[in-house]
């Protein structure tokens, strides 16, 4: 009856959104946009639901790569939300994202971002050698090919990160369709951003009621 210690749970780990801005989406060919706004979404909403501790880190916001997702400032307001902005391709190398991120105190550390083969690999590798824990939303990334996606995914996955997709996060942390203190807040997140699945709770929502 014990969960395995391996599955994410609210308490147990800190989300890190990685420059979702403008300019980084415009060159992502791996993943459609409207498909990636939607994981965004889901990951976003997911962490704020859970009160997940959550780094919103950018780069080159003002001079170069624009403002983060509408989906993540929805979850997570710039005015109020304490977005790190650097100059550095790999946050790991940021003093400031780096000592927001360790002072979670979070063994495990789950990344999304853009773009996988620069962004998301350098964190990932870098926090897998100080003993992290990591996992990567691999459908909430994206890169400028297939190839670059795919190749940045394997290379980290050879190395022990661990992937998983939107959907899953979101599930792993609700679990249990009777916590039902999160359960209105998560299928309405998903009838929202859900795709097919959501409209399948919407659909059966709505038939229930008949």
């Amino acid at each position: 009856m014990k969960p395995s210690t391996k599955l994410l749970s609210p308490d147990n780990h800190a989300l890190v959104l990685i420059d979702f801005e403008g300019q980084m989406a415009f060159a992502t060919k791996s993943i459609a946009i409207s498909e990636l706004r939607n994981n965004v979404a889901i990951i976003s909403g997911a962490s704020k639901i859970f009160n997940v501790p959550t780094i919103v880190t950018t780069v080159a916001e003002q001079s170069f790569s624009g403002p983060v997702f509408p989906e993540v400032q929805e979850a997570y307001p710039m005015e109020t939300s304490n977005y790190i902005d650097r100059t550095t391709m790999n946050t790991w190398e940021d003093e400031a994202a780096y000592k927001a991120i360790t002072g979670t105190k979070k063994q495990k550390l789950v990344l999304a971002g853009l773009w996988t083969g620069v962004c998301i690999v350098g964190p990932a590798l870098s926090a897998l050698e100080e003993n992290y824990d990591v996992y990567v939303i691999t459908d909430a990334c994206g890169d400028v090919s297939d190839e670059a996606h795919e190749r940045a995914v394997q290379r980290m996955i050879h190395a022990g990160v661990k992937p998983v997709t939107s959907v899953q996060y979101l599930l792993e942390l609700q679990r249990d369709w009777a916590r039902q203190e999160t359960y209105v807040a998560v299928t309405n997140l998903m009838k929202k951003y859900g795709g097919s699945y959501g409209l399948g709770i919407h659909y059966a929502h709505n038939m229930l009621n008949h």
